[in-house]
C-alpha cells in the first residue's frame, strides 16, 4: 500500500515546472512562486489555491512529481534479470538522474528548517514507500515500517552526495549508493542469522513476541503523527 500523497495535476505541475527557473535564485519562497504564477498566466488567488502555504508546497509537488516520474521509469524496466538490491539502486538512480540539483538544494535546505521538518521527513517517507510499492513489497507487519525507514536512510544519505558529487555521470554517487546498500544487506543477512538461530527464535516468541503485532498502516491517516478528530 501507497502512502505517498495524492497524484500532482496538471495545473499544479504546470506551476511547478514555471517556477524551476526562478528556484535557484529565489528558493522555495513566495518570490518564486510569484513569478511562477505570472509565467503560466495565473493570478496569485489562482496559484495560492494550488498551493496554500506558498513555497513549502510547491517544493513538496516537486518532489511528489520526481516520484511519479520515477515510477513510470521503473515501470519501463525490465526488472526480472536483476538481483533485489540492484532493483532498489535504479529506483534510487531513476529518482535522482533528472532531478534539477538547484532545486533539490533549496528544497533539502528548506525542509531543514524546523518549521518544516515534519513535511520532510513525509517526503522522504514517501518515496522510500513508492519506490518499495514500484518493487511489488506485499510486507504487512513491522518490515513495512523497516524497509521504508531503512531506504529513507539510504535515500537521504545519497542526496546528499549527489549535491556535491562532480564526477563525471555521478559515478561516484552511485559508488556511494552501492556501498549503502551493500551494508543494508548485510545488516540483512546478519538479523537473519539472528532469527534462525535458537536464541534468536527464543526471543522472538517470547520478550520481542509483541513486535509480530505490528502491521502496516491502512491508511495516510494510520501514520504514526496524524489525529483523527473524534478519536
Amino acid at each position: 500500500m501507497m502512502m505517498a500523497g495524492a497524484k500532482v495535476d496538471k495545473a499544479l505541475e504546470t506551476l511547478v515546472y514555471a517556477a524551476l527557473p526562478h528556484v535557484a535564485f529565489e528558493g522555495w519562497s513566495q518570490a518564486a512562486l510569484a513569478q511562477a504564477a505570472a509565467d503560466s498566466g495565473l493570478t496569485m488567488p489562482q496559484a495560492q489555491a494550488l498551493v496554500p502555504r506558498g513555497g513549502v508546497d510547491l517544493a513538496l509537488a516537486y518532489h511528489r512529481l520526481g516520484d511519479e516520474k520515477m515510477i513510470a521509469a521503473l515501470a519501463a524496466q525490465d526488472l526480472q534479470t536483476l538481483r533485489f538490491r540492484d532493483r532498489v539502486a535504479l529506483a534510487v538512480r531513476l529518482r535522482l538522474q533528472d532531478a534539477d540539483a538547484e532545486a533539490v538544494r533549496r528544497g533539502t535546505a528548506l525542509f531543514a528548517l524546523p518549521l518544516y521538518a515534519a513535511d520532510g521527513a513525509r517526503a522522504l517517507w514517501g518515496t522510500a514507500d513508492a519506490i518499495w510499492v514500484a518493487l511489488g513489497d506485499v510486507s504487512d507487519d513491522i518490515n513495512w515500517y523497516s524497509k521504508r525507514a531503512t531506504l529513507s536512510a539510504v535515500y537521504a544519505a545519497t542526496v546528499l552526495y549527489w549535491l556535491g558529487d562532480d564526477s563525471l555521470d555521478h559515478a561516484e554517487t552511485w559508488a556511494f549508493l552501492d556501498r549503502r546498500i551493500a551494508n543494508v544487506m548485510a545488516f540483512e543477512k546478519a538479523k537473519a542469522a539472528f532469527n534462525a538461530n535458537p536464541f534468536g527464535k527464543a526471543l522472538m516468541t517470547g520478550p520481542l513476541a509483541f513486535f509480530d503485532r505490528i502491521r502496516a498502516p491502512r491508511d495516510v491517516q494510520d501514520l504514526p503523527g496524524f489525529y483523527r478528530k473524534g478519536l
